[in-house]
Order: C-alpha cells, then structure tokens, then sequence
C-alpha cells in the first residue's frame, strides 16, 4: 500500500530554548531525568511511523502519553522540536506560513473532542466554514455541505443551530465540516470520547460506513481500547512520548510487545478482533462442476472428509457435494455435478467478525465458506478453526488439520461397511 503519511524521529520538548533537552535526549536521559535538569517536557520522544493511504491509523495511550501532542504536530498546530513528517513527499516541517495554510485547507481536517462549532451559526453555517475560509463561493459550498449532510445523517437538520442539539449530532456536524473540506487526511483527536457510550458505540459504525464510501486517511486518538480495536486498521501505543509497538488489532492482541501494551489487551474479546480472512484454511480441496460424483467420492476418501466444496470455471462458489448427495447420484448414473441438487453451507465475506462466523456455524454440519466480493470462494472454515482462534495458547493437536479433525469429527468421512454394501464404493473409487 502506498505510504501517505511518514514520520521520522519525531520530537517534540515544550520549553522556551529546548536545545539542551535535544541534546540530553541524544545522551539517552529519559523523560523524568530532562525534566529533573533542565524543567522542559517531552512530550513525543524519537517517534518513528508510516501511515497507509485509506487507512484508518489509531494512536493510543494512557494521558501524558504524546498521542494528541503527535496529532497535532502533523499539521503543525504545534511545532515539531526535530524530526520530519513527509505528507505525500512533502517535509511539512519546511513549509513557510503560506504553504502550510495551503497545506492545512487542503490536506487535513480535524475532529475535535468538543465538537468546536460556532454557536452563532446554523447546522450548514458550521458546515461550510471551511470552505467559506478558502473563499469558494456561497452556492457551490453549500451544495457540497449539503449533500455531506446527508450522508451523516443530518438532512433536514440545516438551519438548526447546535443548542437545538443532541451530542451526537454536534459531533456529526463537526465530521460533516471536516468531510465537506474534502481533505485527504482527518485528524481525529477523541473525536467520540464526550458521548454517551450508545452515541458513541454509533458514531463509531458512522466512520466505518463513510470509510468504506469515501476512503480517506484517518489519524484517529483515542484512550479507548475497544475502540482503537474495532476502528483501527493499525495501532499505535505510546507510553511516556515514545512508541512502544504498531500494529494489526490481531498482532497487538495476540503478540504484545511488553508488559504495557499486555495489560491494555488482557482480556480482550478475541471474537470480536479476528475476521473470517484471520481463522480461515486454503479452500482445498475443491471439485469444479463439470466432474461427476465418483470424482467428487475420490477426493473424499483421499482426503478423509465427508463433503467438498464446488466451484465452477472462475472458482465461483455454487454449493457442497456430500458423500451421500455423491452416492445417490452414482446410483442415478448422473455424469457431471451440475445435474445434482447441491447442499449449502453458511458462507461469510472476509470481513465477517470471527463472533458472526461462530454464530452462523452453531445450527450447521457443514463447513463455512468464505468468499470475496465476487463470490469467489477464498477460504474454507471449520469449527476446529474457530476454537482454535479462541485459544491462542492451546498446545493440544500438532497441526491445524489435526485439531480441525479432532473438534469436527462429523465432517470426516467414515466409509461404514453397511453403507458401502451394495455399491462397493472403496473398490470403485
């Protein structure tokens, strides 16, 4: 993925003259021992990240820990002591005051915690005042406002000021003002955190259905680990102005880098984390439609399963042949699969929450597809999968394979005697 933000050796000291800090700091003192000598913060210490074009990059750490410090030095609100933040190629440390008010219209919106509207002014006044700043004309702004103001929900809400309203919605207006700006880039700094946890758990599902439509790059600040976890595509801990570890919700999780960021992630719902795309096995084997049911009873017994998926020519998911389905239609002479009633399993996207693939598994004896925006199918789940991703400490079955078999034992196949009778099926296939 292209690198839209990256930040290297970032620092920021707050103090009149903060050189000797620098200094101190390249001498390896620590935050606490610059303050004892010299009464000056760090605030942000040698931090070094890169953020992804469309991603949605969280920050996170207990108070004091730099994360608004940092955000707010991506545009320069507050000026970076040393380092280089590089925004499309740019150092953006270098800018002068005319191409960093460029940089800041056009670039980069913010989200603040405390909504930051004007009072005086209506729903789309507050909308609008971005792009009133830059001098675009009064039509063509609210034209734009408007149609942002519907898909934040607020249509009908444009001539209401924000006394008439609720947090909620304040907090709409502010991500509808910052969306109207049409920046690339939006800094969100506890942008949620004031809302009641209903409001907030929405307004969370809110930036995840704009992502999805308008792909934006989103810094997001927050103290809220259930938060940095369902919005975050990567996350970043700090711990006293340094960083500690970046990654997927998955790796922070499930490999902590310290005690620190171990005991943020302890007891983290792991349901809730891993997708489909995280649990799910290479779909093989497969059986394309053209092939017939004594092939599809070949790969069976081969692999020891009682069902197989079926795809057509594009790998298109079209159903599941079971070992009896197979039987019936060897009896009935039937030659290819396209003639034979195919059974369906659950079938999930990638995205699906690994507590949504559990749920759809409960009432089923078949074996989960997972498939892509095509339909194609990507990967295959069983519930050995799922228990397995639910225990990441399980020391039992040497292979994924093995513990599949052992938890599923009503998806491997067992040719009985009795039922093989008649067609002597183990010598056929």
């Amino acid at each position: 993925m292209k690198e839209k933000i990256i930040v290297k050796n970032l620092v920021k000291v707050f103090g009149a003259n903060p050189q000797k800090a620098l200094a101190l700091l390249k001498e390896g003192k620590d935050k606490a021992e610059i303050l004892n000598e010299t009464g000056f913060t760090v605030g942000v210490n040698n931090v070094s990240f890169s953020v992804n074009a469309g991603e949605i990059f969280v920050i996170m750490g207990l108070s004091g820990s730099g994360k608004s410090t940092i955000l707010r030095c991506l545009n320069r609100l507050i000026e970076p002591s040393a380092g280089e933040i590089i925004v499309d190629g740019t150092d953006i440390t270098k800018l002068n005051a005319k191409q960093l008010r460029k940089f800041r219209q056009e670039k980069t919106a913010m989200v603040f915690q405390q909504f930051a509207l004007l009072p005086h002014r209506t729903v789309l006044d507050n909308t609008v005042y971005g792009l009133e700043v830059q001098g675009i004309p009064k039509k063509e702004r609210e034209e734009k406002a408007l149609k942002i103001l519907e898909i934040v929900g607020l249509k009908g809400w444009e001539d209401k000021y924000p006394s008439q309203l609720s947090g909620g919605m304040k907090q709409r207006v502010g991500l509808a003002r910052a969306l109207t700006n049409d920046a690339d880039i939006l800094l969100m700094d506890e942008a949620f955190s004031a809302l009641d946890p209903l409001i907030r758990e929405e307004m969370q599902d809110e930036l995840l259905s704009l992502q999805q439509k308008m792909n934006k790059t989103i810094i997001f600040i927050t103290h809220d680990l259930n938060e940095a976890l369902k919005l975050g595509d990567r996350i970043a801990f700090l711990r006293d102005g340094a960083l500690i570890q970046v990654g997927t919700p998955e790796e922070i999780t499930t490999h902590p880098s310290d005690d620190y960021v171990a005991k943020f992630v302890r007891g983290v719902d792991r349901s809730k984390i891993l997708t489909a795309a995280d649990i799910m096995k290479k779909p093989q084997p497969l059986i394309p439609l053209r092939d017939g049911p004594n092939v599809a009873l070949r790969i069976m017994k081969e692999h020891g399963i009682s069902s197989v998926f079926v795809v057509d020519r594009e790998r298109h998911l079209q159903g599941i042949i079971t070992v009896d389905a197979a039987l019936e239609a060897r009896k009935a002479g039937i030659m290819s699969l396209s003639e034979v009633e195919l059974e369906h399993g659950p079938v999930v996207s990638e995205e699906t929450p690994l507590h949504d693939t559990l749920t759809a598994m409960v009432d089923s004896k078949l074996p989960m597809g997972v498939v892509n925006q095509d339909n194609k199918l990507v990967g295959i789940i069983v519930r050995g999968s799922i228990l397995a991703a639910l225990a990441p400490d399980y020391s039992g079955s040497d292979s994924e394979d093995e513990l599949a078999a052992t938890a599923s034992p009503d998806h491997k196949l067992v040719f009985a005697e009795e039922e093989m009778e008649q067609e002597s099926a183990n010598s056929a296939i």
